[in-house]
């Protein structure tokens, strides 16, 4: 595949994710208008995924009402939009892949998103971002949390969208490559490069030790990113050498070590295996472990880490 056509699955997969948020999160649906004590309430009846639901949208007001109506207007361009990127998209990125998720996978999906809060909480604590489980789980869902500053926020944000993403059925369909590698990058970091999802152009220095990755070229990255896919390996050991690769090269200016635990898990959810999140409790071994990585390039200290008490294989 070139790189032409990765870049145009890339801004696919951004778009289509994009798109699937903003109708998740758009107030519309069928208008209920019911007296309560002299007030009147505004409920909302909408299907999602053939199930019938009811949701309250606020107490009445003409300007409540013009939006639901704009909104229902707006989510059926929304819903052609998606039908069109996704007939675009599908042909490209299935490739020969199954068309359907298996049992295998679909279970493993329903336990990575039982598992959310709990592998978006650790990322960021992974990141330094001072949260609590609490916070982060407020934060998923949409609520607010006044002791945390705006970019700590967007992290969390941004994280449970990079997840989201992976967890969407047909990225789960798609071969683990270059172009979702990017696709999550480019969600990691929303909002704090104007580059996200773009190869490292800048030099960067790594706390704890004096080794400095060289520049990323597009087309060796490629090239060793596929070799490691490609390799007679057991699906776990790609998903774990991958995330190793990715943190090492330093490919992004920034959300690599993230980039590099989601896309691993894309790798694992999509083969039905089970997910991979580093413990709070062990941060301090795994940066250890990390460095001496960085440094020598050696990776079985590191892997056998993973391996024993990262993964929650099902």
């Amino acid at each position: 595949m070139r790189i032409e056509e990765i870049k145009t699955i890339e801004n696919m997969l951004v778009r289509k994710n994009s798109l699937e948020n903003e109708i998740k999160n758009l107030l519309r649906g069928s208008i209920e208008i019911r007296d309560v004590s002299g007030k009147r309430y505004v409920y909302l009846h909408f299907r999602d995924s053939g199930k019938l639901y009811t949701k309250y949208a606020g107490e009445y007001n003409e300007g409540l009402i013009a939006q639901i109506k704009h909104n229902n207007v707006y989510f059926k361009q929304l819903k052609n939009e998606l039908k069109e990127t996704n007939a675009k998209m599908t042909p490209l990125m299935n490739d020969g892949n199954e068309k359907v998720l298996s049992k295998k996978v679909r279970r493993c999906v329903d336990y990575a998103k039982h598992e959310l809060v709990s592998s978006i909480y650790k990322q960021a604590r992974l990141e330094g971002v001072a949260v609590t489980y609490l916070d982060t789980e407020t934060i998923i869902e949409k609520g607010k949390v006044s002791n945390l500053n705006s970019d700590d926020i967007s992290k969390v944000t941004n994280l449970k969208h990079a997840w989201e993403f992976i967890l969407s059925e047909d990225v789960l369909l798609s071969k683990s490559n270059y172009s979702i590698l990017r696709a999550i990058n480019r969600l990691v970091e929303e909002g704090f490069y104007y580059n996200a999802g773009e190869l490292r152009n800048v030099p960067v220095t790594i706390g704890g030790t004096t080794w400095k990755p060289p520049f990323p070229i597009e087309s060796v990255i490629i090239q060793e990113l596929n070799e490691i896919l490609d390799a007679p390996l057991s699906d776990v050991d790609k998903a774990l050498k991958t995330l190793l690769f990715i943190m090492r090269k330093q490919i992004f200016i920034d959300g690599n070590k993230r980039t590099a635990v989601i896309f691993a898990n894309h790798i694992l959810i999509s083969k039905g295996l089970g997910i991979v999140v580093i413990p709070e409790v062990s941060i301090g071994i795994f940066k250890k472990l990390l460095i001496t990585y960085y440094e020598t390039g050696s990776d079985e200290a590191l892997l056998d880490f993973l391996t024993k008490d990262c993964l929650l294989l099902l």
